[in-house]
């Protein structure tokens, strides 16, 4: 409906986003099969631009497109990674994990739109890594939403 909440309004806005960013990215950096891809660990950048991707995506203020180079950007750090699937399964449920220790909302419909969004993005992620993929080259970053589920206001 029209006058539904962003999912990032619902989550909290922008200090809700950076905390999931932040606990995902802790979890990272304890996990063997995942740590590989910052090797020295994550960096405060890099959690602040992922934040300001998730804000963009959710709904939030469009500062990774304004500061960050939007898509394209997003698309050249995942060039030539060769995610594998069983890399992009831990992501998305280390992801879903970080969203309990960050006390994202835990309603299923909000639950059910960040999940999408991760299988969603995750699976394009592996795609779009694999040396010689023939990939999108230019798109706006998606905005996600409630799906078929908005949020439930008795």
């Amino acid at each position: 409906m029209a006058d539904d909440p962003t999912l990032y309004d619902w989550a909290g806005g922008g200090p809700a986003l950076r905390r999931l960013i932040d606990c995902f990215y802790d979890r990272v950096e304890r996990d063997e099969l995942l740590r590989g891809f910052f090797p020295g660990g994550v960096t405060e950048e890099h959690r602040a631009h992922v934040a300001a991707w998730w804000s963009e995506v959710f709904g939030g203020p469009a500062a990774y497109t304004e500061e960050h180079g939007g898509y394209e950007r997003m698309l050249a750090h995942h060039r030539d990674l060769a995610i594998t699937g069983e890399q992009r399964h831990r992501f998305a449920s280390t992801m879903s994990a970080a969203a309990d220790d960050a006390g994202l909302p835990a309603d299923p419909e909000f639950r059910a739109a960040l999940v999408g969004y991760l299988e969603w993005g995750t699976r394009l992620a592996v795609e779009n890594s694999q040396p010689g993929a023939a990939v999108v080259e230019q798109a706006p970053v998606p905005r996600w939403g409630w799906g078929v589920a908005p949020p439930y206001r008795p």
